[in-house]
């Protein structure tokens, strides 16, 4: 595959998940917006969040759109680009297949208790 291709891939992934960050913070995505996808070499996350949009969706994303994947490798290539006060998120796809996310099981475990907590209130343990 041309490294023009792999890179479209990638910011192809990227660009969605920016676009679904969007739509579940109601905020903007695109260039100059509060969300935007990194342009592809460039250091960091791959979707930069501002102000309030990194407020409302406090996570570190990485993408990965690759046909082989090396899930631990992706997981600290996440951890190194994490900013303060964020969680880290990887998304990974490949050709024919779905979307998936990858994150650390404590915080996927703390993200649910808060749900659970929010809907049926913080004594719901003991019923």
């Amino acid at each position: 595959m041309k490294t023009s291709s792999a890179k479209a891939k990638g910011r192809r992934l990227q660009q969605w998940v920016a676009k679904q960050i969007s739509k579940i913070t109601g905020l903007p995505c695109g260039k100059d917006e509060v969300i935007e996808s990194r342009e592809m070499g460039q250091a960091g996350t791959d979707v930069k969040l501002y102000g309030l949009a990194k407020e409302k969706f406090p996570f570190s994303v990485e993408c990965r759109n690759r046909e082989t994947w090396s899930i631990p490798a992706f997981v600290e290539d996440a951890k190194k680009y994490k900013e303060k006060g964020t969680d880290w998120l990887l998304f990974v796809t490949k050709n024919r297949y779905g979307n998936l996310v990858v994150m650390d099981a404590e915080v996927f475990f703390d993200i649910y208790e808060q749900h659970l907590n929010m809907l049926f209130g913080k004594d719901h343990k003991l019923n």
